[in-house]
This record gives structure tokens, sequence and C-alpha cells, in this order.
């Protein structure tokens, strides 16, 4: 897995997904539907910050960048646990599913109307 990400971090470092013509997954709820889904500009989102762009970053996608940090913190929190022979669960707060699931569509309504 450690290899597959970095072959894929090295190919996203010499392609710029903002250009046509590469070998890049298209989201398929924006084919579908023509709308940017809550991950939509995640691809652009990271080479932009690979290539120091926090500002295109923002640009692709403000919400994601925002929960960047508790993403990290939970990438760090299960390598940890995992080095020490222990199983990391992420587990949320009972109203934590609702609060995600609401986030994600306001953002993909909000995004999208603008």
């Amino acid at each position: 897995m450690l290899a597959a990400g970095v072959l894929a971090s090295a190919y996203l470092w010499r392609t710029d997904p903002h250009q046509p013509g590469h070998l890049l997954p298209v989201c398929p709820f924006r084919y579908l539907t023509g709308w940017q889904c809550p991950g939509c500009g995640g691809t652009r989102l990271a080479y932009d910050l690979m290539h120091g762009d926090v500002v295109g970053a923002w640009h692709d996608n403000a919400l994601l960048l925002l929960v960047l940090p508790l993403l990290l913190w939970a990438l760090v929190g299960w390598a940890v646990a995992g080095w020490r022979g222990r199983a990391y669960r992420l587990t949320l707060p009972r109203y934590g599913g609702p609060v995600v699931l609401v986030t994600a569509l306001a953002w993909t309504v909000l995004r999208n109307a603008v």
C-alpha cells in the first residue's frame, strides 16, 4: 500500500489535474449529475498542496482543506496504534454521523449554487 501511495503521489506530482489529458479518474457523481460532490477537487487540492499553492487548494475544495488536519490526526493515530501493536478504532459520538452527512449535503448545495 505504501508503494502504491508513493507511485500515485509521484504521478500526481508530475501530472497537473487542472489540465485535461491525464489518467486520473473522473468523479462518478459529477459525471452523472454535473454537480461537484463534497470530495470533488480533492485531487487538485493535493496537487496544489504538493506544489505549495494553498490559495489554489482553497479554491479547489475549501471544506476538505479545513477538514484535512482532522484527517491527518486520525491517520497519525492509526499509524501510531499500529506501530504499538494495537487496534485503532475511530469512533464518532452518536450525533457525529448526522453532522457529517448534513455538512456534506450543505457543502454540496452551497458549492454548486455559487
